[in-house]
């Protein structure tokens, strides 16, 4: 892929992958701007070896998402979701966020469980695409979905 090529491929997806990267980082817009900066230039950097068999989307949705579990992997995942209100009041998270009560029961949930979610109602991904961007099955997917929208419900008292 030419250099070229990948700046009209990342100018038609930047708003798509940011909209991904904002939702699994809950509302906090500029951890979402870092990460998506972060996979950009990952995928710059492996664009040599990217081949136009698939969505060229999915591809740098699955670079996001492996960089945002490695980012992750050295945080702690808050179970409660007062405690997520006490840091998100303490941040610079958007507090007038349309839909933050969602955003703040998303940040409870562990990453894996986040990112299917995320990918699923927000982005629109079915659970063969979620499979292949996650690289898992798409039982461990389906599981993920599951416990996710349990745990939401619970969160979010509905």
């Amino acid at each position: 892929m030419t250099r070229e090529e990948f700046i009209t491929h990342v100018e038609r997806e930047q708003e798509a992958l940011r909209g991904f990267l904002l939702a699994l980082y809950c509302g906090n817009k500029d951890d979402a701007d870092d990460l998506a900066q972060d996979a950009l230039v990952k995928a710059y950097l492996s664009s040599a070896g990217y081949q136009d068999k698939g969505k060229f989307r999915s591809w740098l949705f699955k670079i996001a998402y492996n960089t945002f579990l490695n980012h992750k992997a050295s945080q702690r995942t808050m179970e409660n979701i007062d405690d997520v209100r006490t840091l998100v009041s303490n941040s610079s998270a958007d507090s007038a966020f349309q839909h933050q009560d969602l955003y703040l029961a998303l940040r409870t949930l562990p990453p894996k469980e986040r990112s299917s979610i995320t990918l699923f109602y927000l982005n629109g991904y079915n659970i063969k695409e979620i499979a292949a961007i996650t690289e898992t099955s798409e039982d461990a997917v389906k599981k993920q979905l599951s416990r996710g929208r349990d745990k939401l419900k619970e969160k979010l008292k509905l």
